[in-house]
């Protein structure tokens, strides 16, 4: 072969790659649902037809009508207005409570995997020990014995989802810090700081992302579940788990009133699912 015909190839440049920022359908459907009640947390005092609290219907568990878009609840209540301020407590506690566990037992879970000896194995044995505790029971005795508030609220649901947290977090942390780098930093003398934010964390973000929409789907269901047996948000406020209870009895009716409740909670807790399930795939093409 001659070299002109060596030479007239064209070049062939390598084709970019996307960051793995793209997503299917199904997340995208989820990410907007989120966003959806995210913005009603923020804002749905403000675009509620009626004052939550008011008795502005004649008829306890009212039909759909073009007055009350969603019925009235067993006191005449507007069931839309409550949704739309009920949203701020079901997202609002459950955001909190699942920041400060999942930034707490991240945080804890490096440190261990990094310092490793016998803080390590005292702190794992521990975490194992309160995590064995069954979840809606912790939360029953907590608030039982303290009190209902939305503080307490947090701070239980903190406590619950904190040990799993620590644990995921390690277990990642742990094959990170043994990895060539990470060896080879700490050969350097760096320290246990940067080895944990600068080595180590941005390697399990990905995955700890995950886990945090998870742990969210979890803590919504828990503090549902608490609101439904009358120990989570207190009267005259309510999350959308109070909405079920204090309108349970008319699902022999097939009232609106339960029902779209119900339907908040599962659209919230299905649309991060759905969002969650595209994160594999973000987070394969980033570590590629």
């Amino acid at each position: 072969m001659s070299i002109s015909s060596k030479t007239s190839r064209p070049l062939r440049l390598p084709t970019p790659r996307r960051m793995g920022y793209a997503f299917s359908w199904t997340g995208r459907i989820g990410l907007a649902v989120i966003l959806f009640w995210a913005v009603i947390a923020v804002i749905g005092q403000w675009i509620a037809p009626y004052p939550p609290g008011d008795l502005v219907g004649f008829d306890y568990f009212g039909p759909i009508s073009p007055e009350f878009w969603m019925g009235t609840d067993y006191l005449g209540r507007d069931i839309l207005s409550r949704i739309l301020m009920g949203a701020r407590y079901t997202v609002g506690i459950a955001l909190a409570a699942v920041t400060l566990a999942v930034a707490i037992g991240v945080i804890l879970g490096m440190v261990a995997a990094v310092i490793g000896g016998w803080f390590d194995t005292l702190l794992s044995r521990l975490l194992d020990a309160f995590n064995g505790i069954p979840s809606l029971l912790f939360g029953l005795v907590v608030v039982a014995a303290v009190g209902s508030s939305i503080p307490v609220l947090i701070l239980t649901l903190t406590a619950i989802y904190m040990p799993g947290s620590y644990r995921f977090a390690r277990a990642l942390a742990v094959n990170i810090n043994t990895m060539d780098f990470v060896t080879v930093a700490r050969a350097r003398g760096e320290g246990t700081i940067y080895l944990i934010t600068r080595e180590i964390f941005p390697n399990i973000l990905g995955p700890v992302l995950a886990d945090l929409g998870l742990r969210f789907v979890f803590i919504v269901l828990v503090l549902s579940g608490l609101s439904f047996l009358g120990l989570g948000v207190q009267p005259p406020n309510a999350d959308w788990g109070a909405l079920v209870r204090e309108n349970i009895e008319g699902l022999s009716l097939g009232a609106p009133a339960v029902i779209f409740p119900s339907i908040a909670i599962a659209s919230l807790t299905i649309s991060v699912n759905m969002f969650i399930d595209n994160l594999p795939t973000k987070i394969r093409d980033r570590s590629d």
